[in-house]
């Protein structure tokens, strides 16, 4: 089922579609989905520094995007197919007691993927500026982006890809201007090696997805990560996969960081994630994987760590 081939390692999906995958190191497998319109480059700094800690990384570029097949077709590009391909990869390497990091629409992916096969072979989840419980703003949920903006975005796409991912790089960080111009350039190759099809459909399917039901399923020590500073999935998305925004005050939250972050917390929303802390990250716009690396890599050892220690404080009271 699988086949190598000069470019890496590829996991073979069905007659048409691969994957492609990078498999670094040795240990506790985490894998990682990346974020619309990114492959798995995106997390060229975590499995630099990862790897060398005990970890085995695993990073999967999802249909559509970087060298992975981009099969034509709507029917490609949603949730559900995404969590299939996710389950294909895991089965194919054997993995077990995996630690999941998705970071944006990849949280989404791994939502999905949790609801969808009961988070099997899933110790541990960790959504990463997610783009959830849901991607858009309505009159019920008003968190989000405007429906009309990513609209917008579609349009653009298929108008002029290049000037909609140079202006989500600008969105993308904290402070574009910080950054160099280097690594902009990097971002934007990178996601510019992404179907035009794949990219536009995917702001389709994030903008219409709803997670609330999905986020029912997760059973398993959850961590989030999020950047204060978010303009692309707002902070308060994950303030209300964690617990009812009128508990506890954005201040308090967000100066709920670090290892304490993952240990303290009040009880998640009735619609939360079971036991689910929230761990903000001051500093990082949507891009906290870089912006905060040596934090988002220390942070993520820690609850991979912790859990097997103190697993109780990770469901609050309620273990059973």
């Amino acid at each position: 089922m699988n086949r190598h081939v000069d470019s890496g390692d590829y996991i073979q999906i069905n007659d048409t579609v691969f994957l492609h995958i990078r498999d670094w190191g040795e240990g506790t497998p985490i894998v990682f989905i990346p974020g619309w319109p990114f492959g798995h480059e995106m997390f060229e700094y975590q499995f630099t520094q990862l790897a060398y800690r005990g970890y085995r990384c695993i990073g999967i570029s999802m249909r559509g995007f970087g060298k992975s097949s981009k099969p034509w077709g709507e029917a490609n590009y949603n949730y559900d197919v995404f969590a299939d391909d996710l389950r294909t990869v895991l089965l194919a390497l054997q993995l077990n007691n995996v630690t999941l990091v998705g970071f944006s629409m990849g949280g989404a992916i791994a939502l999905r993927y949790m609801s969808r096969y009961q988070g099997e072979r899933i110790a541990n989840l960790v959504l990463c500026g997610a783009a959830a419980p849901n991607f858009t703003s309505s009159p019920a949920f008003p968190y989000g982006l405007e429906s009309g903006a990513v609209d917008s975005l579609i349009k653009l796409c298929y108008s002029d890809r290049a000037k909609l991912i140079a202006d989500f790089g600008r969105m993308f960080f904290k402070d574009s201007k910080a950054i160099t111009p280097q690594l902009l350039d990097w971002f934007q190759s990178l996601a510019m090696e992404a179907s035009a099809h794949a990219t536009g459909v995917c702001l389709a399917t994030l903008r219409d997805s709803d997670l609330h039901s999905d986020i029912q399923s997760v059973m398993i020590p959850s961590v989030l990560f999020h950047g204060l500073h978010d303009q692309i999935c707002p902070f308060k998305l994950s303030e209300k996969m964690i617990m009812p925004h009128e508990l506890l005050p954005t201040g308090e939250v967000a100066n709920a960081a670090g290892s304490d972050a993952i240990s303290s917390g009040v009880e998640p929303a009735a619609d939360g994630i079971r036991g689910a802390r929230l761990v903000c990250f001051e500093n990082s716009g949507h891009a906290l994987f870089y912006e905060e690396r040596e934090k988002f890599n220390s942070e993520l050892i820690s609850f991979i760590e912790k859990k097997t220690l103190t697993e109780d404080k990770f469901f609050g009271t309620a273990t059973g």
